[in-house]
């Protein structure tokens, strides 16, 4: 296993730096097509409201203005819903409901920001003073903004869905006799921990903003669509569909990317307007978000409650798990939105511990709200932050120190592979992982230091959060690898670069598994007209997937190689053998080089080329973080003075591609606990539209000394031992980071804080710890 799986640990510059550091990426604002036209869109300022009429009169007048597209245009080109999500079953086979999403907003809108017409004009500032001048009649309706309004009901949102649910998720497995027996035995428990937890919603903010050029061939009648994507062939699949013309009528390219964290998986409405738009006037059309747009149309993220109840005997040993999540799923149902708030969230329970029973349901609503999608972590931090929380406030309930507690339930090493009652783990070691992390923490020692805290009037807290997610997602994945001359081996993936160091990565993985210089490997992905399918580069799959995929395409390519290399060197197959670059006759000295090898395969009308797929089973990451922060109550500032990360990734392909992963999913994930908060009123109006009032991380929320370390258990279910690593630290982050601020106010005025941890809220936390 480990022979194919090098783990990469001197500091190399990775591929992709020299382009991107001089300047020379190409996002999706960078190229300029020949003869190209500007987009701009009108977008609803109401979050609920009939649409009456669109003026476009004075904007078709404007300079430069060479169309105005509304929902009348949209539906003239056949084109469908927008909305593509797999079927997910509800209670008694209930199905979910999905509404019809349009491109353009005709009869009613339904969230602030919802697109109503479209400008196309010769440059983009004339068709974005084209679309101020276009007004549109509105008629307000009552908006439905929260959870509670979304639950009671009063308005529904759309005829088919009563109660404004979505669907009403019984679990993996709709098991009514394993519904009871968990009821049963929190009913009879000595000690139950109750508890419920917001997930509060959270706007995605990717460095480079969604951006999209439409192209229409009327001679072929094919489209061409340039988009930033997570994968090229998971983007055309739904835009394809929602076209209404076959996957080989629309080629869909993808170039740098500057972020996704799964917000650029989906189809948008945007997309499919450039695309008809191109058609309309026989131009490309391109359309780059602005940053406010990216506020109120890019799909946002979590926006749930937690509702959890954790029984244990007079033991202190966890008996059964009931978990209720009810999730505000926005206006529309945008791709996964639904499986991250069921399937995902549901498949990281019970996390590291050993618990017989668990009971999971998930509801989801609409609201007149951005719709929710996959955002780092994506169902993986909600489960593993409401878990944490209960075993924190379990602790609390039998009087028993959080880390014994915690300790005293984890799976031991011993029982691996380990069937949960919703999974089966292949390997992992959680005892070790959590012994290590409180070494590097230096837990034992944590008094002194809190004494020392004490000096100058400040609190510490320390906070741990064990940490088990599924990396994977979708298994199937293809790769190629291809001679376009005598020097190089054409690398082609379907999965995304979207900063991960793909063309590090698997160039080196390449590399290593054949022996040969890794500057002999040209990475290419991010092009339909590759032929290769797969999923997105989500839910940490990509290293695992595409890494097995690559593994197995130079398998079958050796394979064909030593056919010809028995030809060529005029011996058995039986006696070739490869190895390092290279084919040769065992036990002689006759050998042949790969690249010469795939020069004879094509003289004698054979190639070397190949493209194939391999299917890869979920995987189960894990880690121990802790935090620990000192706070002062005069301000309610908390400083993250350590933080503490080690991770069991399998085997890693890079460590220091790991390492920068768990650093920037830390981040992602301290702004979730400390900082941000999309924020609506009654209305349904976006209050924190901008960086002016949405609180990002910054450098000061970062913690003083980072401490990270791993803890490899090879994942036995792929042959390179990999598990995935990118979204550890969004996921862990909070519950550790939470749990220390908790631990630091006395008195338990902290115990229940809601995220963000605001210095405002943790001022008052402070105040009220003092006047008990």
């Amino acid at each position: 296993m480990a022979a194919t799986s090098p783990a990469h640990s001197k500091h190399e510059p990775r591929v992709e730096d020299d382009a991107l550091v001089r300047g020379n990426g190409r996002f999706m604002d960078d190229p300029r097509l020949p003869n190209q036209a500007y987009a701009a869109f009108v977008r609803s300022p109401h979050a609920h409201a009939r649409v009456l009429a669109v003026h476009a009169e004075a904007a078709l007048k404007a300079k430069h203005v060479l169309a105005v597209l509304t929902a009348e245009d949209i539906k003239a080109a056949g084109v469908a819903g927008i909305s593509r999500h797999p079927p997910v079953v509800g209670r008694g086979g209930a199905k979910m409901v999905m509404p019809f999403r349009p491109a353009l907003a005709g009869d009613i809108v339904m969230h602030v920001g919802d697109a109503v017409a479209m400008v196309v004009a010769e440059t983009r500032a004339a068709a974005q003073d084209a679309a101020e001048q276009i007004a549109v009649d509105y008629e307000e309706l009552p908006a439905v903004v929260d959870l509670e309004a979304a639950m009671n009901g009063k308005t529904q949102l759309f005829p088919d869905a009563p109660g404004n649910l979505c669907v009403d998720w019984p679990g993996p497995v709709a098991d009514e006799q394993n519904e009871r027996e968990v009821a049963g035995i929190i009913a009879k428990a000595p000690h139950v921990a109750r508890l419920s937890v917001t997930h509060q919603r959270l706007v995605v903010a990717s460095m480079e903003t969604r951006g999209a050029t439409g192209v229409h061939d009327k001679a072929s009648g094919s489209y061409t669509l340039h988009a930033c994507s997570q994968s090229a062939d998971a983007l055309r699949g739904q835009a394809a569909s929602i076209m209404g013309v076959p996957n080989d009528k629309l080629r869909v390219i993808t170039e740098d990317v500057g972020g996704a964290f799964g917000m650029k998986t989906t189809v948008y409405p945007e997309y499919i307007a450039v695309l008809v738009g191109a058609r309309k006037v026989g131009r490309p059309v391109h359309w780059q978000s602005t940053r406010s747009e990216a506020f109120m149309s890019d799909c946002q993220a979590r926006d749930a409650v937690t509702h959890v109840e954790l029984a244990l005997d007079d033991k202190e040993k966890f008996l059964a798990l009931r978990v209720r999540h009810l999730c505000n799923q926005g206006a529309y149902i945008a791709n996964a939105g639904i499986n991250i708030n069921t399937n995902n969230f549901a498949r990281c329970l019970p996390g590291m511990y050993r618990i017989a029973k668990v009971d999971v349901g998930v509801a989801c609503y609409f609201s007149n709200k951005v719709p929710i999608a996959p955002y780092r972590g994506a169902g993986r931090p909600e489960a593993n932050y409401a878990l944490e929380r209960a075993v924190e406030e379990a602790a609390r309930v039998v009087g028993m120190d959080p880390v014994r507690l915690r300790k005293k339930n984890l799976i031991p090493a011993s029982a691996m592979p380990f069937k949960t009652p919703i999974n089966t783990y292949d390997s992992g070691d959680f005892p070790g992982i959590v012994d290590k992390a409180l070494k590097l923490a230096e837990f034992d020692n944590f008094n002194k230091r809190k004494r020392e805290s004490a000096k100058r009037k400040k609190l510490r807290g320390i906070g741990i959060s064990c940490m088990l997610e599924h990396s994977g997602a979708t298994p199937m994945e293809m790769a190629s690898v291809a001679f376009p001359d005598g020097h190089k081996i054409i690398l082609g993936l379907n999965v995304q670069s979207t900063g991960q160091s793909h063309a590090t990565v698997f160039g080196r993985l390449l590399a290593h598994k054949l022996g040969i210089d890794p500057a002999k490997i040209e990475h290419h992905h991010g092009d339909t007209d590759m032929g290769l399918t797969g999923g997105a580069s989500v839910g940490s799959r990509s290293a695992m997937c595409a890494g097995n995929a690559i593994v197995h395409v130079a398998d079958v390519m050796l394979a064909k190689g030593k056919k010809v290399a028995s030809s060529a060197l005029e011996a058995s197959e039986s006696d070739i053998q490869y190895r390092n670059g290279g084919f040769e006759v065992v036990g002689t000295d006759r050998k042949i080089s790969l690249f010469e090898t795939a020069k004879r395969a094509k003289g004698m009308g054979e190639s070397l080329d190949t493209k194939d797929k391999a299917e890869t089973p979920l995987t189960f990451p894990n880690g121990c973080h802790i935090a620990e922060v000192e706070i002062d109550p005069d301000t309610g500032f908390v400083d993250l003075v350590t933080y503490t990360a080690v991770d069991d990734c399998g085997n890693p392909l890079d460590t220091t591609i790991v390492e920068g992963q768990v650093h920037g999913s830390i981040a992602q994930g301290l702004g979730q606990a400390l900082t941000e908060n999309t924020v609506y009123d009654s209305s349904g109006q976006l209050v924190s539209g901008s960086f002016m009032d949405y609180g990002m991380p910054r450098a000061h929320n970062m913690p003083v000394e980072l401490r990270e370390a791993m803890h490899p258990v090879p994942a036995t279910s792929n042959p390179l031992g990999v598990k995935g690593t990118g979204e550890a630290g969004t996921t862990a982050a909070i519950a550790a980071v939470m749990n220390a601020i908790s631990h630091a106010i006395p008195n338990g005025a902290g115990d229940h804080m809601d995220m963000p941890a605001t210095p405002a809220k943790v001022w008052e936390a402070c105040q009220k710890a003092m006047a008990k």
